[in-house]
């Protein structure tokens, strides 16, 4: 059995949080923070003002999509 480990991100999944990406991933991916805390988020620029839906969190990071 797998027990639960709570997470200590300051983002849920499936809830939406306006950002503005800071910076681009190696990747291409745009780069938010809430609280230090960084979420990628596809076909983003630097800049951009945006609600995103978090759609998966790590321990490290989340992702996220624009809505």
């Amino acid at each position: 059995m797998f027990e639960r480990v709570e997470s200590s991100a300051p983002v849920e999944s499936g809830e939406t949080y306006d950002v503005v990406i800071e910076d681009i991933a190696k990747k291409g991916d745009g780069i938010a923070r809430i609280d230090g805390f960084v979420i990628f988020v596809p076909e983003t620029e630097v800049g951009d003002e945006l609600s995103i839906k978090v759609t998966k969190v790590l321990s490290k990071f989340a992702f996220g999509e624009v809505v």
